[in-house]
């Protein structure tokens, strides 16, 4: 969803060579191969392949397979987005090699050092050469971390490119048929954070709580691989009741609709935050803290932290109609790809 935006944007210059590399990170195929087929992404032009295991085991694995694309193809940038273990892989490759490094979606911060992403997004900020922020807090992180302000460029944010150009096609799914729900009368739930997820009584918990809310609308609960893995290891498939539909991951398109057309959304992910805050949909995030507070600040999203009484009475308040009034916060226009490729071919482009 990031990476599509600014593929687009970079073919309006003919003088930019650019390809695209898959690390193969997300492996499974419901939440790789769907995705590139509905953002209309072309086959990678390089597939590194390189799967599960350990923070390390996998951080060293793209490490040593992208090396070989970097040292091959010697590229001016190395574009990374967000927070994975891939971005902070490359990013590494890139500047030990002295190829410039871009980060896309830079600056935010949960200022929680538990989280394996804020350890990646910190480290890759302050290798990267041009620092793409998407929300106001960004640019006061990384002015505050010392980075240098000609590298920050505040652009807007490549995950709303992708649904204001998709939302139009996203009209066209029969999700909401799929599931047996209409408009307005259910709500979406996704978690995969090892917080929430990968203890026992943690996802024992939260399965209770989805269970309580579908009293009052039903759960559709697209399943995470590694979240559906935990719910077998850990035995708790009879925790949830037939409110709760814990379906198979869903792709781009269908899950943008799906969330349009809740009643509310409940999550422990940072994008869907954003797509919630642009749509106008009420969300509660079940995180202790937000890399994201513009969409706490100025738009739908509720943190509700990990105390889920207060997530519990947050929901029963939206039911009862007392929702949030948000605003889209400054340049999520759909144009931030624009933004950036625009600055690349300022850089790099041929003069």
């Amino acid at each position: 969803m990031k990476v599509a935006p600014i593929h687009k944007a970079l073919k309006k210059y003919a003088d930019i060579r650019h390809v695209i590399c898959h690390t193969g990170q997300h492996y499974d195929e419901t939440m790789s191969k769907v995705f590139f087929e509905d953002l209309e992404l072309p086959k990678p032009d390089y597939y590194l392949g390189v799967g599960s295991g350990s923070h390390a085991e996998q951080t060293a694995k793209i490490m040593v397979e992208f090396e070989k694309v970097a040292v091959k193809d010697r590229p001016g940038l190395v574009l990374v987005v967000g927070d994975v273990n891939s971005t902070i892989a490359c990013s590494l490759v890139a500047a030990k090699l002295g190829i410039k490094v871009a980060h896309v979606e830079a600056g935010l911060r949960s200022f929680d050092r538990t989280m394996p992403e804020e350890i990646n997004r910190t480290l890759t900020d302050a290798i990267s050469d041009f620092l793409f922020v998407t929300e106001p807090s960004g640019i006061d992180n990384l002015m505050r971390e010392g980075i240098s302000e000609n590298k920050i460029h505040f652009v807007g944010n490549v995950m709303i490119d992708s649904l204001v150009h998709y939302l139009p096609a996203a009209e066209r799914s029969n999700v909401l048929n799929t599931f047996a729900v209409e408009n307005s009368k259910y709500i979406v739930a996704t978690f995969h954070r090892p917080a929430n997820v990968d203890t026992p009584e943690g996802l024992k918990a939260l399965l209770g709580f989805l269970k309580d809310i579908a009293g009052h609308h039903r759960v559709v609960f697209p399943v995470h691989p590694r979240t559906r893995s935990n719910i077998r290891s850990f035995a708790l498939e009879a925790s949830v009741n037939g409110q709760v539909s814990l379906s198979e991951p869903v792709g781009y398109l269908d899950f943008l609709w799906l969330i349009k057309n809740a009643a509310l959304v409940v999550t422990d992910s940072g994008g869907i935050q954003e797509e919630t805050t642009y749509m106008g949909v009420p969300c509660i995030t079940i995180r202790d803290n937000t890399e994201r507070p513009i969409t706490v600040e100025q738009g739908t999203n509720y943190l509700a932290g990990t105390n889920l009484d207060s997530a519990r009475k947050i929901a029963h308040e939206v039911f009862s109609g007392k929702v949030k009034k948000g605003n889209i916060p400054d340049l999520w226009d759909g144009k931030a790809a624009e933004r950036i490729a625009s600055i690349i071919h300022d850089a790099f482009g041929e003069r």
